[in-house]
């Protein structure tokens, strides 16, 4: 049975990182008046991130790779959590089928590259930005799209972009498109959970 909760919406952020992105949807819900950040799922209990959540007092759950191979516990622990919508912000394992459809049009990640292009397994954090310095791209930017049974392959829902400068490091160029993760990835949540 699901248990009753103060806000309409609840989400539930799976990541496994330092936890930037993350951490800024804890701030920008941390006050809203229908969506709260109900829970974080990480599949690294040492991950900065978890420490993050408990700055902002979001419960954490760990889950481990085997656990990606019982989609009915997931989906029994995200309906008593409460959770009605999906996010990725640094989590790098796939998320099983099961999960993904029980939640279509309810599930997003930011991607930071702008798809199609340097996407699918592996290409995650540095991989892309090197990927993109080294093929002399002139823009990179941020993706955000539907989650599905295949990585980075969802429908694209928002993009922004930025310049790359000549001799930009992977580095700096991660910097960059850091800055346009934090500026859009909260309202673009906010935005997908209005329109479902």
């Amino acid at each position: 049975m699901t248990h009753l909760h103060s806000k309409q919406e609840r989400i539930v952020v799976f990541a496994s990182g330092t936890g930037t992105n993350a951490e800024n949807i804890f701030r920008h819900f941390r006050h809203h008046a229908d969506i709260e950040v109900g829970l974080l799922i990480s599949s690294k209990s040492s991950a900065p991130v978890v420490e993050k959540a408990g700055n902002w007092q979001v419960p954490v759950q760990y889950i481990a790779k085997e656990d990606l191979q019982q989609p009915a516990n997931i989906l029994h622990q995200l309906e008593e959590a409460g959770i009605t919508f999906l996010v990725l912000a640094g989590f790098n394992r796939l998320i099983p089928p099961e999960v993904t459809n029980a939640y279509e049009g309810r599930f997003i990640n930011l991607h930071p590259a702008l798809l199609p292009y340097y996407g699918g397994k592996g290409m995650y954090g540095m991989n892309v930005h090197r990927a993109v310095i080294e093929a002399d791209d002139e823009r990179s930017g941020v993706s955000i799209h539907q989650v599905d049974e295949r990585y980075d392959e969802g429908k694209v829902l928002f993009q922004a972009t930025c310049e790359i400068d000549k001799g930009m490091t992977p580095e700096q160029l991660a910097d960059r498109v850091h800055e346009l993760e934090y500026k859009h990835y909260p309202g673009v949540i906010e935005a997908v959970i209005a329109s479902a």
